[in-house]
């Protein structure tokens, strides 16, 4: 028996699992960023600006924008979406 994987799904489950891989390193950069931020600003200042909001905003974007193509966006999905409603509709 031979072991063939369909490369379209192979794709798409490593896209998946990179996701995740930097969903992780995201969370932990940012923790650290954050206790970095309480421990030498707003700790000693209250007032201190939090700048780790823009790493965090902004790699924020970057994961949802990747997290939307790959989960809720997926083209093979829209394709097949489109497919069934042109085969159900005789009339296109």
């Amino acid at each position: 028996m031979e072991n063939t994987k369909d490369t379209e799904l192979w794709e798409i489950a490593k896209r998946r699992v990179g996701f995740k891989k930097q969903l992780i390193t995201y969370f932990a950069v940012n923790i650290f960023l954050w206790v970095l931020w309480i421990f030498t600003g707003w700790y000693n200042d209250h007032s201190a600006y939090p700048w780790p909001i823009w790493t965090t905003l902004g790699w924020g974007i970057g994961l949802l924008s990747q997290f939307l193509s790959i989960y809720a966006f997926n083209k093979k999905n829209s394709v097949e979406k489109e497919y069934e409603k042109l085969r159900n509709n005789s009339n296109y």
